[in-house]
């Protein structure tokens, strides 16, 4: 059991790197810092902890025509395929695109042809995409809205007026930051957390750090710093000293993950655990380490409604079985999220990253926090495992010839070794694959070469890519209602 779970953490950081990477790649406007090691970075902070430092303006770099309609290629690397945000489609005929269009992100600023296939109905998606899911709005309902708990969220260049999130907004400034526009991520973190009409917890207060964790780029490759990440928690732990009793931070939502080979990983690690010694959750996508479990996601066709847990499978870029890993697994597929380019505007994004779902507990533990103020990580966590539901997934390929299941694994590890060889601050590569092998496996190594990394990843994708081949159970999806029904028994 020992060694499966780690095959599992590994598993998944490899995984999360490649799909972090994509993400970033087609989403966010960061490609500049890659080409220089001189990036202007900003730090602004407010005089008492409290207010706006700055307004940044709306992001204004998605719009112009389509002169086609990409195709979706399921199993491809990259499942953000169809980007549609800001697009004029007015000029294509897609009425026999169902297949692709039902792939599809956009958002307010896409013009549709007049003619759209049965099935994908923009705005009827649109709306139910904001509905953060699993019957969390029947705690709202009950007045249980995260009021009186502080969320503080560390992200991406920020849009502090968006109708969704401004009257909950109670701090916003910048470290180390990179970005002189919104971003989509930041703003989309926030509403799903704090949102009046999509987010999880919609009357929590919201204190946002912008800050980019990087000290620039090399060779057209950035460079990941989590000092600045370190320095933004302990900011958030300054600044929440200075709050009433009775409307502390409580939570920090953090959508990235950090690792033993990287730049200002000891750092962020203890500033974590002084957020701890304070009564903060650290929520991350690395907490393994620091908490000793871990989120994932679920995905969801969009036309399904979101309150259903028979809607929910698998998200398309990762498959995990839980054991031996307190994983819990929150919606992350088909959200409509504030957009970045105007304080009324919304996006829709069909896939999600564990960037969503990063919100979505920190939330959920906003309401937790509520419900029964003296709750603890430990215990909201061990809840939310007894608690949570299970479903039966079909499989979702009949069958694997040896060659496929080969070819699919190099694929998966090949991606992965990528991205290491990527974000590593090591100049030793070998030492690097050493440092994430005995981090991981508990044998210690100083130096380990490609090839016996490679051998070694590969023994367990194998058994991942055969998951597909077989039915599965997908465990620990968390039950709001009856979650928080337990913390107040």
């Amino acid at each position: 059991m020992k060694a499966r779970r780690k095959q599992l953490i590994i598993a998944f950081i490899l995984v999360d790197l490649i799909i972090i990477g994509v993400f970033l790649a087609r989403f966010l406007n960061y490609r500049s810092l890659a080409k220089s090691d001189a990036a202007e970075f900003r730090t602004a902070l407010t005089k008492n902890g409290i207010g706006v430092v700055r307004r940044p303006e709306p992001f204004d770099g998605l719009r112009g025509p389509s002169v086609e309609l990409p195709t979706y290629v399921p199993g491809k690397s990259d499942p953000f395929q169809i980007d549609l945000r800001g697009k004029d489609l007015r000029a294509l005929d897609v009425k026999d695109r169902l297949q692709d269009l039902i792939q599809a992100n956009f958002d307010d600023l896409t013009q549709w042809p007049t003619s759209l296939p049965a099935g994908f109905d923009p705005l009827r998606i649109r709306e139910i995409g904001k509905n953060p899911g699993l019957r969390i709005r029947e705690l709202h309902k009950k007045g249980i809205t995260g009021r009186g708990v502080g969320i503080a969220i560390i992200d991406m260049g920020f849009l502090v007026g968006h109708a969704e999130y401004k009257d909950r907004l109670r701090l916003f400034e910048e470290i180390h930051s990179a970005d002189e526009t919104a971003q989509m991520h930041g703003v989309a973190t926030a509403s799903i957390a704090v949102g009046k009409t999509v987010g999880v917890a919609p009357e929590a207060d919201l204190y946002y750090i912008a800050s980019f964790p990087s000290k620039g780029g090399l060779n057209g490759v950035l460079l990941r710093d989590f000092t600045w990440e370190a320095k933004s928690i302990d900011r958030i732990l300054e600044i929440n000293r200075r709050l009433d009793a009775s409307h502390k931070i409580r939570v920090i939502s953090a959508s990235i993950g950090w690792q033993p080979n990287e730049a200002g990983y000891e750092a962020v690690m203890k500033a974590v655990e002084r957020a701890k010694k304070a009564g903060i959750f650290v929520i991350c996508t690395s907490m393994i380490e620091s908490y000793g479990f871990q989120i994932h996601g679920l995905g969801r066709d969009p036309n399904k409604d979101p309150d259903d847990i028979a809607s929910f499978g698998d998200v398309n870029w990762g498959t995990y079985d839980s054991a031996g890993i307190h994983f819990l697994r929150f919606p992350i597929d088909s959200r409509t999220t504030a957009g970045p380019t105007g304080n009324e505007d919304y996006a829709f994004y069909r896939l999600g990253g564990l960037s969503w779902a990063v919100p979505w507990a920190a939330g959920l533990y906003a309401l937790a926090c509520q419900a029964k103020p003296d709750v603890t990580p430990q215990l909201f966590w061990e809840k939310a495992l007894e608690t949570g539901d299970s479903i039966v997934l079909a499989p979702k390929e009949p069958s694997l010839s040896e060659e496929e299941v080969e070819k699919r694994a190099k694929k998966m590890v090949d991606d992965g070794i990528l991205r290491l060889k990527q974000q590593s601050q090591e100049k030793d590569i070998e030492v690097a694959y050493a440092k994430l092998y005995s981090q991981r496996s508990g044998e210690k190594k100083f130096r380990m070469n490609e090839n016996e990394f490679r051998i070694w990843s590969l023994g367990w994708t194998r058994s991942l890519v055969l998951q597909n081949t077989k039915p599965r159970k997908l465990e620990k999806i968390v039950n709001p209602v009856k979650l928080i029904s337990a913390l107040v028994r």
